[in-house]
């Protein structure tokens, strides 16, 4: 933990910000079955956070997609690694996801899913860093915009590491 620079959004502040968030998307589906697709890993536990919290009948798909490996900045080439195992046409469908960066993994993957001719189609974020954007793409349900730091916890890694840890920090980064 001694390479955690600073708390950058505590855990009292993400839980209020998912309630909010849960609160919305409620309100926007109302009367509505929404099909909601965790991004996984990094989306999993604030998926898990925002799915009690919602007042809806959903239907959970899990999706694995990559364009990091295991360092700090986005290769650019998207892998599906793992994909829904339902089809989602004529469905009202939400992605969720952990933090939109570069923009080019969603943007792809929601060409992918647009094509499959959903009912609907959103993306639901727990961090938007829009400094860092290299392609125009907006979130529909944003929890928090946050600067150009390389950000860890709740949900999101380093090399597979800081998942768990209940606040977002800021990660030191090093030359190792």
């Amino acid at each position: 933990m001694e390479r955690i620079k600073k708390v950058l959004i505590s855990e009292a502040d993400v839980k209020a910000r998912v309630k909010a968030l849960a609160g919305e998307i409620s309100e926007d589906y109302r009367g509505k079955t929404v099909t909601l697709i965790c991004i996984l890993s990094g989306a999993s536990i604030f998926f898990a956070d925002l799915v009690r919290a919602l007042d809806l009948d959903v239907r959970f798909e899990f999706m694995s997609v990559s364009s990091y490996g295991a360092g700090t900045v986005t290769s650019g080439e998207v892998k599906i690694l793992k994909d829904v195992n339902h089809p989602i046409a004529g469905k009202d469908v939400i992605i969720v996801e952990d933090i939109i960066d570069s923009g080019c993994t969603l943007s792809y993957l929601k060409r992918v899913l647009e094509q499959r001719n959903p009912a609907s189609i959103k993306i639901c974020t727990i961090l938007d860093k829009p400094s860092r954007r290299k392609v125009e793409f907006k979130g529909d349900y944003v929890g928090f915009e946050i600067p150009d730091e390389f950000v860890i916890g709740y949900g999101l890694d380093y090399d597979g590491k800081y998942r768990n840890l209940k606040d977002v920090c800021v990660l030191e980064l090093t030359e190792d």
